[in-house]
């Protein structure tokens, strides 16, 4: 089910609305080669044997948001949209069945126009709980705040201990 990772790190930088991270936004294309029946059930039980959980699946909203509070992964496993990621001056990112975005909290996300079967499961590190937040006046500084406290996850929600999220993240796997 799990390819070798191609991943391309994405540095988004605060935009003024946008938070965004020093971390970058991560995709792995064609991470995943998913099975007919069950794809989601398939890469929810992946995640939550990296300790990636409180999975859900849906889409990407069609408005900018970021969470505050916590690290997020998207997994795509059917159709494909086209995301913006950090905001209106963001990059623009085909995401299609296969692949895997991870997000550094407070990175912006949007769904700017999608196939009818585009789905994902999203899921977060341990002890990590979203908020959902837009770019409005007054949310910062704290969200800037909570961003800061938020913990690096201990592992890649997709390679486990040796991932991609590992490296450029500069997580310590001892």
């Amino acid at each position: 089910m799990i390819n070798p990772p191609h991943t391309i790190p994405y540095y988004l930088k605060d935009d003024g609305l946008i938070p965004n991270n020093a971390l970058p936004l991560l995709v792995y294309q064609g991470a995943l080669s998913l099975p007919v029946s069950e794809p989601a059930a398939a890469i929810e039980a992946l995640f939550k044997s990296h300790q990636w959980g409180n999975s859900w699946r849906n889409g990407v909203y069609r408005f900018h948001h970021y969470h505050s509070t916590a690290h997020e992964v998207l997994a795509c496993f059917g159709g494909e949209a086209r995301v913006q990621f950090g905001g209106e001056q963001g990059v623009i990112v085909t995401v299609k069945k296969g692949d895997v975005v991870v997000i550094p909290a407070g990175v912006g996300h949007k769904n700017l126009g999608d196939t009818s079967d585009f789905r994902v499961v999203g899921a977060y590190p341990p002890n990590q709980t979203w908020d959902l937040l837009r770019g409005r006046p007054g949310e910062r500084p704290q969200a800037d705040e909570n961003i800061a406290r938020v913990p690096l996850p201990s592992t890649d929600p997709v390679y486990d201990a040796a991932g991609p999220l590992v490296e450029h993240w500069g997580i310590n796997s001892d």
